[in-house]
């Protein structure tokens, strides 16, 4: 295999290209399922509020996963609270952190919109049979860490 030529799919894609196309179109259906659930929120907002599911965090740890700024993060986290979805808290292991996690109506809203990532998911896999899932999702998984620097 020539690897001085760019690596096309049978769609004429780029690798890089191929990614790009299918994480903006995941994004667009995501838009599109909050909003026919009645949701307004961005994408940035469902990505914060899924990571706070998982628990209460940092506003550093959340602004990672949104792949925001700190600025960025603590505006959203402002309109999250300023919606009464979320809350901030003092760390009692530090007195200089704050922690945020998800109100009761945060957790109603996510109860809602995890429903809502669940069909753009599926939409996503269609077709596919559960071992290719589990291959894709791997690959996936192995390309990225390919790309990773460990360390930064």
């Amino acid at each position: 295999m020539d690897s001085s030529r760019p690596c096309a799919s049978s769609s004429g894609s780029t690798l890089g290209l191929l990614f790009r196309q299918v994480r903006d179109a995941m994004w667009a259906r995501m838009a599109d399922e909050l909003s026919q659930a009645g949701h307004e929120l961005s994408f940035s907002q469902y990505v914060t509020l899924k990571k706070l599911a998982l628990g209460t965090t940092s506003a550093t740890d959340l602004a990672r996963a949104a792949e925001l700024n700190p600025g960025a993060m603590t505006r959203l986290i402002d309109k999250l609270v300023a919606r009464g979805l979320v809350a901030r808290h003092a760390d009692p292991g530090d007195r200089r952190a704050v922690r945020i996690d998800l109100t009761d109506a945060g957790q109603a809203i996510w109860r809602d919109i995890d429903q809502c990532g669940n069909r753009v998911r599926e939409r996503a896999m269609a077709g596919m049979d559960d071992a290719e899932r589990q291959q894709l999702i791997r690959l996936l998984e192995q390309a990225r860490d390919n790309l990773s620097f460990p360390g930064r």
